[in-house]
C-alpha cells in the first residue's frame, strides 16, 4: 500500500491505567501525521493484541501502571507472537518504568521504552524513525 500512513495503536493496560498521558501522546502523534488508533484505558493484553491484529498497525504502544511493566510486556509480546503478527511489529512501553528494568524490557523484545515524564516529542521522534516500506503481515 504505497503512501499508507504509519498506524499506531495506543492502549493502557491494568486496573490503575491513567489515560491522560496517552491522550497527550495520541494528539502529538496525530499532529505529526501518524494515524492513531486509540484503545483507551483498562484494556486487557488480549484486547490490545486483538486490536493490533484487526487494525494492522505498525506500532503497539502500551501504557503500563506502576509495577506491571515486566509482566504486561511479556504477556503482550507472547500474545502478539501467538497471533502471528510479532514479526515486523514494533512494540513500545510507557509508564512507571524504573531505569534498572529498561534492559530487561529490551531483551524481551520491546523496542521503545518511555518512562513516565518522557516528552511526547521524543515518542513521536521514535515512531517517526520507524517509518519505511510497509511490510505485509499475514
Amino acid at each position: 500500500m504505497a503512501g499508507r500512513k504509519m498506524r499506531v495503536l495506543l492502549a493502557m493496560s491494568g486496573q490503575d491505567a491513567n489515560d491522560r498521558g496517552g491522550r497527550v501522546v495520541a494528539l502529538a502523534l496525530r499532529d505529526a501525521g501518524i494515524e492513531v488508533i486509540y484503545a483507551g484505558a483498562h484494556r486487557t493484553v488480549d484486547e490490545v493484541a486483538a486490536a493490533a491484529l484487526q487494525e494492522n498497525v505498525d506500532v503497539v504502544a502500551l501504557g503500563v501502571p506502576p509495577g506491571a511493566h515486566l509482566s504486561l510486556t511479556r504477556e503482550l509480546l507472547g500474545k502478539l507472537e501467538a497471533l502471528g503478527i510479532r514479526n515486523g511489529l514494533k512494540v513500545a512501553v510507557r509508564g512507571a518504568i524504573p531505569p534498572r528494568d529498561v534492559s530487561r524490557l529490551r531483551k524481551m523484545g520491546a523496542e521503545g521504552i518511555f518512562p513516565a515524564g518522557t516528552p511526547p516529542g521524543e515518542i513521536v521522534a521514535w515512531v517517526s524513525a520507524r517509518r519505511g516500506p510497509n511490510k505485509a503481515r499475514i
